[in-house]
């Protein structure tokens, strides 16, 4: 029989691991399953984890090889659209000079154009300069850059796009848009009365433009004005009736001898002689 000692020791044991049992708690007994099917999960998502972090540095590789495309061909293109400017403002201004630069987002002007030609300016190129290299590495993006266009006409001194009149203000307008249209020619353009505020002798110049692109591609101009009608190929007239019903006048023209050459009539009344509603001309 044990010993009155060795009976207080084991009860004093079994005190012990009583309170530790209630320490832990009710025991679950699927808890072995449960950690297993836990550590499947973990497992499976570590390894889709692994397949998140390498598609993500596939899509890193893509976007750096994106970036640099995008870049080179901006750059490329930016330089044509430049020259080209450069060419269309001497030939619309002339003896003008006119220049294309890029800005930072923090250097832009209040309307993003100036016309002295000063610095504090990115030119373009198909190159990217040590600044644009900086940008670059600063996180600025071509999409956060501004293009800013420098206009200085003949004999004038004017260092503000508006101080410009309206009709040169205009030619600006269309000096960039041909510039663009030579760098990235296309078989047709719509130009909606770009000549509107011109005059006889500007609205001479902008036609002179217009039949240098004639072999190249054609145009279609709304317009108002008889001057620009009168080197169209074609010209569509509108007019609506006090029926609202609408009129289409056809008309090709051969220099002087300009013939009418079809007519289509919605609604049944007849075509008026003159449109009352601006023309198309189609070169």
């Amino acid at each position: 029989a044990a010993s009155a000692e060795e009976q207080d020791e084991v009860k004093t044991q079994l005190e012990r691991l009583e309170r530790r049992r209630e320490n832990i708690g009710p025991v679950n007994p699927l808890a072995q399953q449960e950690y297993e099917e836990m550590l499947e999960r973990q497992e499976f998502l570590a390894e889709q984890r692994q397949d998140l972090e390498k598609s993500m540095a596939d899509l890193a590789g893509l976007i750096r090889d994106l970036t640099g495309r995008i870049e080179s061909t901006f750059n490329a293109t930016f330089e044509a659209v430049q020259q080209n400017f450069s060419e269309v403002v001497s030939t619309l201004f002339p003896g003008g000079e006119g220049r294309l630069t890029l800005v930072k987002p923090e250097t832009d002007g209040a309307d993003g154009v100036r016309e002295d030609g000063g610095g504090g300016t990115d030119d373009g190129g198909g190159v990217m300069t040590e600044e644009e290299e900086e940008d670059a590495a600063a996180g600025i993006s071509i999409d956060q850059r501004g293009i800013e266009i420098s206009v200085k006409p003949a004999r004038k001194t004017v260092r503000s796009l508006s101080l410009f009149s309206g009709g040169e203000r205009s030619l600006v307008a269309i000096a960039f848009l041909f510039a663009i249209f030579l760098a990235r020619p296309a078989p047709f353009y719509i130009l909606d009365e770009v000549e509107a505020a011109l005059d006889d002798t500007n609205i001479d110049r902008l036609l002179i433009m217009l039949r240098s692109f004639q072999d190249r591609t054609q145009f279609i101009v709304i317009t108002h004005q008889k001057r620009t009608m009168e080197v169209a190929d074609t010209l569509y007239g509108v007019s609506m009736g006090a029926d609202g019903t609408s009129k289409i006048l056809s008309r090709r023209m051969n220099g002087d001898d300009a013939e009418l050459s079809g007519v289509e009539t919605i609604g049944d009344e007849e075509p008026v002689e003159e449109p009352s509603r601006p023309a198309t001309l189609a070169g």
